[in-house]
This record gives structure tokens, sequence and C-alpha cells, in this order.
């Protein structure tokens, strides 16, 4: 007897059935699987943006609205502060590094943003083809906005203002493509770097000097206060510092003595990561739900079988089936059931996530998804597992309890 045979046939008997336990499993699993790896993808992708800044300085506003438009590059900004006001401020012995970014203008929807060589260095970047800027208007690309933009070497262009792609501001100072950098799978891919002379100089302030150009390190001697500083403004400043005790008095020193805002981005993305956590509980609880109702449609479904082929199973027990051929039977039943669903689990994730990203326009061509840890995995499977245990041990009870003779007789 082939029981695997037995336990399809059974399947294929009642499709209606089958195909709503497969269906409902399916989406339990599509979701688990989803919110698991958004979870992990999101986490990872704040943390591995965040590198080694320590503190975020801009202008007053909402200081998590600073840190998303400063390192994640997912707002707008909370207005400008004086850039000698910035370079002031760095003289403070506790900063080790300091990095000035300005941006308001965009090119197709990509940000371009004006700072110094050291920018590259928060994310580890490196060039992958052409040279570093090495003046006012020229820019490098970041991984993504060369693939999405198919823009190379020597190509120029003109941007808009504001982050919104439009054809409406557009500047007539154009820029030129010096750069491609390597994908890092970061934020930076998604950008368009250029000077701080780049910004301003679009913007119609007079131009400036490459020398004049200071990456604003603490262990430079060179603190310039040039009076051509006092109309220049930037976004803001990311700081890095130089001992861990800069954390309890920098921030606070900033935010009640300067007209300036510090933001932690690690405090800030931490309560952005719970807040969204909230979210992600929720949906997971609905896929529990789902599962729950899914492991009760299973059992239905194969207590069904055996109360209906009772007669079927008998005379399969008059020709030498044992109780074990029958439990195994029911058992196959359920595991050919959830095999299909995981399989179309898997697909909905996979095919949902990459439609979602692509409809959002999220990463443009960067895989910030993360895959999915083998251990998560294995929570999942057993829980599904365990589900399918529990309705196959209470749908096999008639089984256990069948006469073989009260059937046959009231059969006849």
């Amino acid at each position: 007897m082939n029981i695997w045979k037995i336990s399809i046939q059974n399947i294929k008997s009642k499709p209606l059935y089958s195909l709503l336990s497969i269906f409902l499993l399916s989406l339990s699993i599509a979701l688990l699987l989803g919110i698991q790896q958004l979870k992990i993808s999101f986490k990872h992708q704040m943390e591995n943006n965040l590198g080694d800044i320590d503190l975020v300085v801009g202008a007053k506003g909402s200081p998590l609205q600073l840190v998303l438009s400063s390192i994640l590059h997912l707002d707008n900004p909370t207005g400008n502060i004086p850039y000698k006001e910035a370079k002031n401020l760095v003289k403070n012995p506790m900063i080790k590094r300091a990095t000035p970014i300005s941006y308001g203008d965009n090119y197709k929807g990509f940000r371009i943003i004006g700072s110094t060589p050291i920018f590259l260095d928060h994310y580890n970047a490196e060039i992958k083809k052409g040279d570093s800027i090495q003046k006012s208007m020229e820019v490098l690309l970041g991984y993504s906005v060369a693939e999405k933009l198919k823009l190379n070497i020597g190509d120029t262009f003109l941007s808009s203002h504001g982050l919104i792609d439009n054809e409406i501001d557009i500047h007539d100072k154009e820029f030129i493509v010096v750069g491609i950098l390597k994908a890092t799978q970061k934020v930076i891919d998604k950008l368009i770097i250029t000077k701080l002379e780049s910004i301003w100089d679009v913007h119609n302030h007079e131009a400036h000097d490459d020398h004049n150009s200071h990456e604003i390190n603490h262990d430079d001697d060179d603190h310039d206060d040039d009076d051509n500083d006092d109309d220049r403004k930037i976004t803001s400043l990311l700081i890095t510092f130089r001992t861990p005790s800069a954390l309890l008095t920098l921030p606070r020193k900033i935010n009640e003595n300067t007209n300036m805002q510090a933001a932690l981005p690690k405090y800030e993305l931490d309560k952005l990561y719970k807040f969204t956590g909230i979210g992600f509980k929720t949906i997971s609880w609905i896929a529990y739900i789902i599962l729950f109702i899914s492991g009760i449609t299973i059992f239905i479904s194969l207590y069904r079988m055996i109360k209906e082929r009772a007669f079927d199973l008998a005379i399969l027990r008059t020709y030498g089936a044992t109780n074990t051929q029958m439990i195994k039977m029911v058992t196959y039943e359920g595991l050919i059931i959830v095999c299909f669903a995981f399989i179309i689990g898997l697909l909905i994730t996979k095919i949902g996530l990459y439609f979602i990203f692509s409809f959002a326009e999220i990463g443009n061509g960067s895989n910030i998804l993360q895959t999915l840890p083998i251990s998560e995995m294995i929570k999942i499977i057993r829980l599904v597992f365990l589900m399918i245990i529990l309705s196959v041990s209470i749908a096999i009870y008639p089984i256990l309890k069948m006469n073989i003779s009260t059937i046959l007789n009231n059969e006849n």
C-alpha cells in the first residue's frame, strides 16, 4: 500500500478545503517571513548608515527630522545653520571630526549633497570609475544613481530646486560627472556628491577659491574665520566624538547655548525603531491569527476526511492496514499541505517585497533587503510544524477509536 499516493488522492478529493488550507497557511507564512525580513532589513539599514556618526547638529526643530534628513536622507531638513558658527563649534576638543553637509536640490529625484572629501569616509565609499572631485560643480554619483539615470563620466546636468523632481525651478549652472562610486548598500548609493562650494555657487553665492574649503577636522590647525563665511550656510554637521564623555555634555551645551540643535542619531533612530516595532508586532499578530485559523481549517479538513471515509478506512483495516499506517496517511496529508504552503509562502514573500520596493522606488536598485537568518526561518518552521502536529493529533482520534465491525455493519 502506497501511503503517499493515498494521501495525495485524499487531498484531490476535497479540493476546496485543501486549497483553503494551503492559501491560509501560505498567507500566514508569507506575513511572518516578510515582517521578520523587513524588521531585520530596517534595523540593519539604520545601523549601517549611521557608521561613526555620534551627533548631528542643525537648525532648531524636530531632532528625529534632523537625523532622518541628514543621515538617512528620508526627510526634509529642519533649516540651515551659519557655516561660521559651525566652524567655531568644532574647535571643541571633544570633537574628533565634523563633516558639513549642505543640500536642497535634486536631479531626477536624487539628492545633491555638498560636503567635503571626508563625507565618503562615513560610508567607506570608494570610487569605482573616474576621479575625485577637484573643483566646484563636479560631482560623484552614487552607484544606484548612475545605474538608474544611465549617467557616465563627462555627462552634465542641471539640478532642480527642492528635494522632489520638477521642471519648474531649474538652476542654470551645469554639474559635470567626474566619478562613480562603488556599490555600498548604504544611502550614499542614492546620492549625488559635490563640494560645498557647488551648492553655494548654484544658489548664486559668490564664487570661492578652493583653499577656502575646509574639512572641518579638529585635528587641523587651520580654522580660518574669513569674513566671506558670514553669509554662507550649511544644512548640518555630522560629528564624531573624540571621547565618549562628550555624549553627556556636548549636546546639552549646544542646545542651551546656541541657536543650533544637537540630536543624538542612535537615540532618535532607536525611538523610531521602537515606534515602527508596534506596526511590525501588529502585522505579526495578524499572521499568528491567520496561522491559527489555517490550523483549524487543516484540522477540520483531516477530521472530515476521516469521518466521511470511515468505511474506506475500515476496509483498509480488514486488508491488514495498521493504525500506524492510517496515522501516517493523515500525517502525510498534513505534511503535503505544509510543503505546498511553504513554497507558495516563500514566493509570495519574495515577489511581494520586490513589487512593494519597486512600486515605492525604495532602494533605487540597491539591495537594501537583508537575507532572513536561518535561525529566524527555523523558528517559523517549528511553529508551523507544531501547529500541524497538533491538528493531526486531534484529527486522528476517530482512527484510534474506530470500531471496524460497527462501521461495516452500518454501511451494509
